[in-house]
This record gives structure tokens, C-alpha cells and sequence, in this order.
């Protein structure tokens, strides 16, 4: 009996160390598997809006996605260039900068892209007044000059006053070094719409 219970004490450290390990090897392959999802999606993206551009029909970057890129968004100053996805919602914008529902690239009204403060639109916090913003869409690319930058409230609909008529709109929440996610803050971006000479002026 008494070389039973000395067996049953000496497995234990054994099992705990085994549980350890398998913790341990979970979370090193989740975390593997952020950073492969990070690597592979802008390839898969580049392609899928290479696609799209030939075809002029939507292109899901994997069998599965429920979102596709709609557009390409750069900010030649800044040297930045990002995949622009369909909808804005929290599952696009884990990939991606989303373009909000409403109104199309072209078309009369405002254009809102949103995405998430300490990625795909961290860099928003350095773009200044008069910057030149290109949104490429299918064949075709539009130029935007920066004229503000507001800091907004989300329960207010965070849309300030004195838009231009054609407009494009980048939103993210504020501050950009918020410890805790959230809050209604937005740091929103106003650009207008710019043609002929005006182009080559904002660039």
C-alpha cells in the first residue's frame, strides 16, 4: 500500500509539468498563428484587389472572408499605403482599414473609412493639414487634401460640422495610447476632394 501512494506522488509532478507544456505549446502556436495571419493576409489582399481590378467583380482574399479589398488608401507624405475593406465591421477591421456602408468612392457625399487606433490607423496622428490622400478604386484614383482634424464624440455621431460636399473621412478612436479599448472619443480626419491643377498642388 505504502509503495502505492509513493507512486501516486511521484506521477503528480509529472502530470503538472505535462499540463504545463501543453498550455505552454498552445500558447506559443496562437501566437504563431496571429503573426502568420498578420504576414499572409496583406499577400492574399494584394492579390485579391489585383484580381478585382482585372475582373471588375468583388475578390474574397480567402474561400472563406466575408469581406473583400474595395479600395487602396495612400498618403504619399507619410509614405503609408493600406487595403481599404467592404463594411466596417470589427471582423474586416481586424484585417484592415473598413469602408463604411453608403456612399461609394466618386460618388456626391462623404466617404468614411474607419480603423482601429494602434494598427492599420496609427498613423493617423501624424498627418497634418494639406496632405494629399489617394483612394484608388478599380481603375480609377482620386486625390483628397486634408483641410482638418477633429476630435469627436461617438454618441454624437462624431460628423463635425462644415464637411465638404465630396469628402472622405478617416476615423479612429482617441487617445491613440488609451490603455483600455473603447470609449466613444474619435479622432476623425476631414479631407476634400480635389481636381485638375488642384492635384498636383495637393501632392
Amino acid at each position: 500500500m505504502l509503495k502505492s501512494k509513493r507512486s501516486g506522488r511521484s506521477l503528480l509532478p509529472i502530470s503538472l509539468a505535462s499540463v504545463t507544456l501543453v498550455l505552454a505549446v498552445t500558447q506559443v502556436a496562437d501566437a504563431a498563428l496571429i503573426y502568420a495571419k498578420a504576414w499572409l493576409a496583406p499577400y492574399l489582399m494584394t492579390r485579391a484587389y489585383a484580381a478585382q481590378q482585372k475582373s471588375g467583380r468583388p475578390s474574397k482574399p480567402w474561400p472563406w472572408a466575408d469581406t473583400y479589398p474595395v479600395a487602396r488608401l495612400e498618403i504619399p507624405r507619410l509614405g503609408i499605403e493600406r487595403f481599404v475593406l467592404q463594411g466596417d465591421s470589427g471582423h474586416a477591421m481586424a484585417f484592415g482599414a473598413g469602408m463604411a456602408e453608403g456612399v461609394r468612392p466618386g460618388e456626391p457625399g462623404l466617404v468614411m473609412i474607419s480603423g482601429h487606433r494602434d494598427t492599420h490607423f496609427k498613423f493617423l496622428e501624424g498627418v497634418e493639414s494639406d496632405d494629399a490622400i489617394l483612394l484608388g478604386y478599380g481603375t480609377n484614383q482620386l486625390t483628397y487634401r486634408v483641410i482638418t482634424t477633429v476630435i469627436a464624440d461617438a454618441t454624437d455621431g462624431y460628423i463635425p460640422a462644415l464637411l465638404p460636399a465630396q469628402g472622405l473621412l478617416l476615423v479612429t478612436c482617441f487617445p491613440f495610447d488609451a490603455l483600455i479599448p473603447g470609449g466613444s472619443k474619435r479622432y476623425v480626419v476631414v479631407a476634400e476632394r480635389v481636381w485638375g491643377s488642384e492635384i498636383a498642388a495637393a501632392h
